[in-house]
């Protein structure tokens, strides 16, 4: 009779636990009628969310990132959230050099780690910007850096900064509510603002490429948190079509607009989400 138990539960001996998400502030979205004078705008960084809780760098999930000696070893021995980053457009090189087993020390040399704030400290975001700004300074290390914050004064502006975001091929805005306090979760206090929308969904089939896709995937059919499925056709590559997502994944798509029904109006495949990724 065949043993369908993992090898360690068949001999006695537990699993090891998987290690507890850090509890993160997540972002909302961006509406019409806010006034982005209240908040503090950067550039939203297509990087992977990387958390250090004063000891260990470790993904969204709470799973290690195995990161150089070096690379950790001026951080402060306080909690730090931001983005390991390698720069615009460069986000599948960067997923797949964070998620190695073993640190890759050469693509770890042009990493870098953006801190955008002090998980669990009080006071509201300007003021621990500020401590965050100084905190960074003072640990003097070069590939640490705070992400650029800066103010805008009304929708105008705020639209002009997006466009030319845009144009130099970034992917949009995250905006910090000034007099926000630091809490987990998802709400109000952080808020992005990109030209498509995006959410997740988890594959749970491949469909079949016809024509010049035969013999590869023709698309995803994915399930939201909702439970509606649609497919994603677009938006994949040669190699992305022939190594399909694994069933079960969750991927990020993009999306126009909800149609009356609730389903996401000219879905597109963006990336395999990664363990960090916002």
């Amino acid at each position: 009779m065949l043993c369908l138990l993992p090898p360690l539960l068949a001999a006695g001996v537990p699993l090891a636990a998987e290690p507890a998400p850090p509890a993160l502030m997540l972002a909302g979205r961006w509406h019409d009628g806010l006034d982005p004078a209240g908040y503090w705008v950067s550039e939203k960084l297509d990087g992977v969310r990387a958390y250090w809780d004063g000891a260990s760098l470790r993904f969204r999930s709470g799973r290690p990132i195995a990161a150089p000696a070096w690379f950790v070893a001026g951080l402060p021995p306080v909690a730090l959230d931001g983005e390991l980053w390698l720069g615009r457009g460069r986000f599948e090189a960067l997923s797949g050099l964070v998620r190695r087993e073993t640190a890759d020390e050469a693509g770890w040399r042009r990493v870098r780690y953006l801190v955008f704030d002090l998980p669990g400290q009080t006071g509201p975001f300007a003021q621990r910007l500020q401590r965050l700004q100084a905190l960074v300074a003072s640990a003097g290390v070069p590939h640490v850096q705070a992400v650029p914050q800066f103010r805008v004064e009304n929708r105008a502006v705020l639209a002009a900064t997006l466009a030319r975001v845009l144009a130099a091929g970034g992917e949009g805005l995250m905006l910090h509510q000034a007099d926000a306090h630091w809490q987990p979760g998802r709400g109000d206090a952080i808020l992005k603002l990109t030209p498509l929308l995006d959410a997740e969904a988890r594959v749970v089939a491949h469909l079949p490429g016809q024509g010049r896709h035969r013999g590869v995937l023709g698309a995803l059919e994915v399930e939201s948190a909702d439970g509606r499925r649609f497919r994603l056709g677009t938006g994949f590559s040669d190699a992305g079509r022939r190594d399909p997502p694994p069933i079960g994944s969750m991927v990020t798509y993009r999306y126009r607009e909800l149609t009356a029904q609730g389903m996401p109006r000219f879905p597109v495949f963006v990336r395999v989400r990664s363990p960090g990724a916002d």
